[in-house]
């Protein structure tokens, strides 16, 4: 019987993204209008999943009442609504939709553009009363015109696309992206803001609203640019500095603004750029298309019922190299990754290390690209069990780990092999090492523990015992453990030298009782004996 889920959908979410949750025999969908946030309060703790737009406010209060809570979704790009530092640390799952709204934003900066342009909005007005202000309505082409977009995500190629069409002069400025973006796109690429507002007749903000992008362009940066440009704000408010905005048009600096976000929304009666001259405001319509609408929703929903159903996280934005590809065929090689730290983690107990000081992870070449969310599963690894954590998961596991003051490192090592791992933890004067492989389509496998080679799968317990390399141990070993109802299912044993230290990785079912250990290390010639339930992944 598959595990059932409850999910929260609210805001008024497309019927087709509504749908696309309800056809799931699993899920019980709730939809419901927008909450006020006391009612929402007592009943987020009932949820697994909850499905929203920008009218609902995901605090971190909420957050923490949400018990059950695994997903948050988004219906829309932005997420400044969602306290996503307090989603991250307790382990939930952030969810947006960045491309089901991209077209319907790029055609509306077309539209208000030429609007302002050719002044649109007071030729329909002066119609409707009556007039024929012809001569007072002379405007000006785009074709020619220096277009700088800053932020070449999604939304700002699509305007570039359309821009090149209309014969503009397109450059960028995104230090985020690579320059095969740029050359893909087929427009320049800008060294700094500064270089932009030199240049531009028009430019146009398509970023995010984080610390370094919050008034980006205030008053220093509009009185840079030339006279007579125009300046368009249709991501969100605050990026552009609103009472600079405001200053620049009124002294005639600007010849004119397109503002569709704003700092504070519904906008104040009384707000100053409701009667600023040669402005075009729009109420955050940008995704406001049926097109749009019902794109955004089953995109959102579509992610949220993966990521219940799968673990499938490659479209959480609070998720460690999310987007990195084919999320599910990376599952193999985080699983390896966290199982060989956990591993790790009880080989260091065992020999008294509890406090683990540095985590260091290798990756071999067609891994690399995935480093960041595999360092999470290690830290994942190393955790399990040792905090008290209700939802330890990729989202949570590297910032709980650095709260502990882990140091945590990466590299590529092409001497691993392709698809390679290895985990190395160190704590006081001990240090161990644990390596697998995770190929592409096939199980993973652990091919190093310390300095012996093995070749074993790590299935649901792992028994690493050390031993005398002498006749009779893997006899006398198997004989305990079935003797103690332990079926296993792989046995590796490996030495270094003839007559030496040697080491027996056994790989088995279920879970293994306490008093197996305390038999192991009672059977001659064993020196030690780690028992490893993986419980995470």
């Amino acid at each position: 019987m598959p595990v059932p889920f409850r999910i929260l959908v609210t805001d008024d979410i497309d019927a087709d993204g509504v749908a696309l949750l309800a056809e799931e025999p699993s899920f019980t969908v709730d939809e419901v209008p927008t909450l006020p946030p006391a009612e929402l309060l007592e009943r987020i703790g009932d949820y697994d999943a909850i499905v929203g737009r920008s009218a609902t406010r995901i605090t971190e209060a909420l957050l923490k009442r949400a018990t059950r809570l695994r997903v948050v979704g988004r219906a829309g790009v932005g997420v400044d609504n969602i306290a996503l530092d307090a989603a991250t640390a307790l382990g939930i799952a952030v969810i947006n939709a960045p491309a089901g709204n991209t077209v319907a934003v790029a055609e509306l900066f077309f539209g208000t553009l030429i609007g302002l342009i050719r002044h649109l909005p007071a030729a329909a007005t002066s119609m409707r009363e009556g007039r024929w202000d012809r001569s007072q309505l002379l405007g000006t082409e785009l074709k020619g015109k220096t277009l700088v977009i800053v932020g070449v995500g999604r939304i700002g190629g699509e305007v570039a696309t359309r821009a090149l069409a209309f014969g503009m002069d397109v450059a960028g400025f995104d230090p985020y992206v690579s320059d095969e973006r740029f050359r893909s796109l087929k427009i320049r690429r800008l060294a700094s803001l500064e270089e932009g507002l030199d240049v531009a007749d028009v430019i146009t903000v398509h970023t995010p609203l984080t610390e370094e992008t919050e008034a980006m362009i205030g008053r220093r940066e509009l009185a840079r640019l030339k006279n007579g440009a125009i300046a368009v704000n249709m991501a969100r408010g605050g990026i552009i500095e609103e009472s600079a905005l405001v200053q620049a048009l009124e002294s005639g600096q600007l010849r004119g603004a397109i503002v569709d976000a704003f700092t504070k929304e519904p906008v104040a009666a009384d707000h100053p750029l409701r009667r600023a001259a040669n402005v075009l405001l729009t109420p955050h319509i940008g995704a406001s298309s049926a097109e749009a609408q019902r794109n955004v929703a089953v995109d959102a929903c579509a992610a949220v019922r993966d990521a219940l159903l799968h673990d499938e996280l490659s479209r959480s934005i609070n998720v460690a190299g999310a987007g990195i590809g084919d999320w599910r065929a990376l599952q193999t090689a985080i699983q390896v990754t966290r199982r060989a730290a956990a591993t790790a983690r009880a080989i260091l107990a065992d020999r008294g290390v509890r406090a683990v000081q540095r985590l260091s992870l290798r990756c071999g070449p067609e891994l690399v690209g995935a480093s960041a969310a595999l360092l999470a599963a290690a830290a994942a690894g190393v955790l399990e069990g040792a905090v008290d954590v209700e939802r330890l998961n990729l989202i949570n596991a590297r910032a709980i780990a650095e709260a502990r003051e882990i140091e945590l490192a990466c590299a590529e090592s092409a001497s691993l092999g392709p698809y390679g791992i290895q985990v190395s933890l160190s704590g006081g004067m001990q240090e161990i090492a644990v390596g697998g492989i995770a190929p592409d389509g096939a199980a993973g496998r652990f091919t190093r523990i310390g300095g012996f080679h093995v070749d074993v799968a790590p299935r649901d317990t792992m028994i690493i015992l050390t031993n005398n390399d002498v006749p009779g141990v893997i006899g006398r070993v198997g004989t305990l453990l079935g003797n103690s109802g332990v079926n296993i299912a792989e046995y590796h044993q490996a030495r270094l030298a003839q007559g030496g230290d040697a080491l027996a990785a056994v790989s088995v079912d279920g879970t293994v009782g306490p008093g197996v250990r305390e038999a192991l290390l009672k059977l001659p010639d064993i020196i030690s004996a780690t028992i490893v339930h993986f419980r995470g992944a």
